[in-house]
């Protein structure tokens, strides 16, 4: 049984003190059940521009052996990340996104049993009214992407399907393979640290002890999103070939010599298939058309003398 937790949250622009509350609630009522536990919260803002967010995630500073670390400036997804691994004291690091929430009253218990676990990953589940949501791309997106997310799905691809948002690992671990700071902007830098734990034949072990995603920001938001990860896919494509079904897609359309009309088809109707997204009835289908399009461009953009 684990008896000491260091409990990470990078923070940018979110209002998670509530989320803190409930993680270190949890940990002292573990305590008063009379297990041996020493565990510390730190939450990490990685360069906020919202005063008032900041301001309310001081509150963290007020709860049992938590901390909020205001570093004044961006450092990114990968750096963040680092930082707090660094930061932290106890032998195993639970990693956590401040957009989250816990769903379950023995988030923490559940993790504390996987001892023998190198790395862990709980998962997520998606919340919200579907009625309410039936126009949210990312809360339709979510919704499709999470219907085979139960850890007996995820174990038959355990390195392809890591996410950051809700993993446990060994701090050595943690420091001998840390995350690849070259992946400042939005998107897969848990992808490349997968890849990396691979090849250094570090084990993943995928449980079902998943946080919720409930948070869904607006269409417009969403696909700016969208674009910033497809723009970092495409930037090092060559190290994640193997991990993304939109990298595959693209080595077929090559295959086929499809570039070019593809790249040409998204330069025509980019804007006829942004407005789309960003409006009220948007097309999961459309969606990954957009990706493909945008990404076969970026790639065909960067292949130009």
């Amino acid at each position: 049984m684990i008896d000491e937790l260091s409990i990470l949250m990078p923070c940018y622009n979110n209002e998670c003190a509530p989320l803190a509350a409930r993680l270190a609630a949890q940990a002292e009522a573990i305590i008063r059940q009379g297990r041996r536990l020493r565990y510390e919260i730190i939450v990490a803002d990685d360069g906020s521009t919202d005063a008032l967010i900041i301001n309310k995630n001081r509150l963290i500073d007020t709860l049992p052996n938590s901390r909020y670390i205001v570093r004044g400036y961006n450092s990114g997804r990968a750096a963040i990340r680092n930082y707090l691994a660094r930061a932290a004291r106890y032998a195993r690091l639970l990693f956590i996104d401040s957009d989250m929430a816990v769903c379950s009253p023995t988030y923490i218990a559940d993790y504390l049993r996987l001892d023998s676990a190198d790395v862990a990953y709980g998962g997520y589940t998606v919340r919200g009214d579907g009625e309410a949501l039936r126009h949210n791309l990312r809360y339709i997106y979510e919704t499709r992407h999470t219907k085979n997310g139960t850890a007996a799905e995820r174990n038959k691809h355990p390195y392809n399907d890591f996410h950051t948002s809700n993993f446990m690992i060994k701090r050595t671990i943690m420091l001998d393979h840390p995350f690849d700071e070259r992946f400042v902007r939005y998107g897969y830098e848990d992808v490349l640290f997968g890849k990396t734990l691979r090849r250094s034949g570090v084990m993943i072990t995928h449980i079902d002890n998943p946080l919720a995603f409930d948070t869904f920001e607006t269409n417009p938001q969403f696909i700016a999103k969208t674009e910033e990860g497809t723009a970092t896919l495409a930037e090092f494509s060559d190290e994640l070939r193997g991990y993304s079904t939109l990298i595959t897609a693209a080595e077929r359309l090559a295959r086929l010599h499809l570039i070019k009309p593809v790249t040409l088809f998204y330069k025509i109707f980019s804007k006829t298939m942004k407005n789309n997204l960003t409006g009220n009835k948007p097309s999961l289908l459309l969606l990954n058309i957009y990706k493909l399009g945008m990404f076969c461009s970026l790639k065909s953009r960067k292949r130009q003398p």
